[in-house]
């Protein structure tokens, strides 16, 4: 008896404890917490990458300062951080394993219309009708402006199919990345059926959501001037920095420049010759409306919201995940149908498409476990700290002022989205009282995050580019680095005039002038080299 009251006594006084050491664990804040420190981890994380050209050690480090910093140092407490917290609960979350499901399904897509011959046949009318480098290069700028849906889905399908054709003429693997990566995001975030415009529309609360976003696509300054910077570098031949070098080298058959040459002693695959273009439309044509519907669908619309409203409620990993899975299953019913493809050699893609995409899934989840050692630093609470701080009393240069903040802080997270949900509820507050400097803004805010993940080695579209255009990743963001500081520096100086004009009638001709000006300098500095 004495023993068992002993031990219910015992039980009793642990019970508290226990529970009291669960409160503690929930309550528990870092000492770094909300200062700048929580910015150090990502952008050790890319210093690394930049300067070793290793990416996945370079983001583990980032990945393991952070868990040192968030545990105060403990050894026990950054490795549950960094394993289970990060890790763990990266895979764990329900929209980035939708994400990995629909890159996987594209990868499979992919190896479909390879073996099927559907990307022969496109290369060999390419080759029929398309004459020249610069033909080439434009082509892939408009398809990708075509494929304005989501960003993941722009960078695999427009690296798959105009790969070959760029390869024909002699554009650097490089260069192909650039142009992937510049008409995936930015193009996304002009376009107000994307799950872009889903995204921004929900972080703008007690607004149509909506209607702000297209009365801002004016005023995205650096989505439309990296279109400008696309064309005009294409049309003038006017590549600057290594990408010039990556250029010359590919004039003269050398595609990759470095040594490390992805897929490059990858046998030719024996396409089909069965296969015609119609075999790479048709899967790509599928997947277009099956990622539409699927995203409306999450969104409501077949309970009775409207298209738009239904656009901007959708859930773009669920939605992009069903799409991809039924356009999987109507292609292989397709190619079976046309004689190309048998159901067997359709499933023996599964595998193939898999391991096509195991290094992007590796550099994405490392990402994403680097921005979960940040956000559990408070790197966001920091930045929307700094910038209601400052931001009262330099209202005309308020919005060149959100754009830096916007690059900086999407470069150092790797991610837009993140972004647009720390600064549009800022920006929404502070100009309440001027609906057009509000507007301003947000674009702002948005164009910055955009330029900010479009520079990040460790942002996901980056990544995604890189794998469509098969191009070593460091190679693609020291190339890319260039044209988007370029871009933004024009960009901040045209939101400055915005600030002061309040019209995109004024400033976005200046801004447009601005980047050819730069262009027709770098082309005569070229010149004279």
């Amino acid at each position: 008896m004495m023993w068992a009251v002993s031990a219910a006594m015992l039980l009793a006084m642990c019970c508290p404890m226990l529970a009291f050491a669960a409160e503690e664990a929930e309550e528990y804040v870092p000492s770094m917490y909300a200062s700048f420190w929580s910015l150090i981890p990502p952008v050790v994380a890319i210093v690394l990458a930049l300067i070793t050209k290793e990416v996945y050690s370079s983001l583990f480090i980032g990945i393991l300062i952070g868990g040192v910093f968030y545990s105060g140092f403990t050894f026990e407490l950054t490795i549950t951080h960094v394993f289970q917290d990060g890790i763990i609960g990266s895979l764990s979350d329900a929209y980035n394993v939708g994400i990995l499901v629909f890159l996987v399904l594209l990868g499979i897509l992919v190896c479909m219309m390879n073996q099927a011959g559907g990307s022969a046949a496109f290369g060999r009318w390419a080759s029929e009708h398309i004459k020249s480098r610069v033909g080439a290069q434009l082509a892939t700028v408009l398809l990708g402006v075509l494929i304005f849906i989501d960003d993941y889905f722009n960078c695999l399908t427009v690296g798959s199919v105009m790969r070959p054709v760029t390869d024909k003429h002699n554009v650097s693997r490089a260069k192909l990345a650039y142009l992937i990566d510049a008409t995936a995001a930015p193009v996304c975030i002009i376009a107000p059926v994307s799950s872009w415009a889903a995204a921004v529309t929900g972080f703008v609360e007690g607004e149509d959501g909506l209607s702000i976003f297209i009365r801002a696509i004016p005023y995205n300054f650096y989505a439309l001037l990296t279109i400008v910077m696309m064309v005009g570098l294409t049309v003038m031949n006017a590549d600057f920095g290594l990408m010039r070098k990556h250029e010359e080298n590919a004039l003269k058959g050398d595609l990759y420049t470095t040594s490390d040459r992805p897929y490059a002693n990858a046998e030719e695959e024996e396409n089909n010759q069965k296969g015609g273009v119609i075999d790479l439309i048709f899967p790509i044509v599928v997947l277009i409306v099956c990622c539409v519907i699927g995203m409306i669908y999450t969104g409501g619309f077949f309970e009775g919201a409207g298209f738009v409203e239904a656009f901007s409620g959708s859930d773009a990993s669920v939605g992009l995940m069903l799409g991809s899975f039924f356009a999987f299953i109507i292609t292989i019913i397709f190619y079976a149908v046309r004689k190309v493809l048998k159901f067997s050699e359709s499933m023996a893609c599964i595998p193939e498409g898999f391991k096509a995409m195991v290094s992007p899934i590796l550099i994405l989840t490392l990402a994403w476990t680097l921005k979960a050692m940040t956000d559990s630093l408070g790197a966001d609470v920091f930045v929307a700290g700094v910038v209601n701080s400052s931001a009262r009393g330099l209202m005309n240069l308020l919005p060149a002022i959100i754009f830096l903040v916007g690059c900086f802080l999407a470069f150092a997270t790797g991610t837009s989205w993140g972004t647009f949900g720390i600064l549009i509820p800022i920006v929404v507050d502070v100009f309440s009282h001027n609906e057009t400097m509000m507007i301003i803004a947000i674009s702002a805010c948005m164009a910055g995050a955009v330029c900010g993940d479009h520079c990040s080695p460790i942002s996901d579209t980056t990544i995604m580019a890189s794998a469509g255009a098969q191009c070593n990743h460091v190679n693609h963001v020291s190339t890319q680095l260039p044209y988007a500081i370029t871009v933004a520096a024009v960009s901040c100086v045209t939101y400055i005039v915005a600030g002061f004009v309040q019209t995109p009638v004024i400033s976005l001709p200046i801004g447009i002038l601005l980047m050819i000006a730069v262009l027709a300098v770098m082309k005569n500095r070229k010149r004279e080299a």
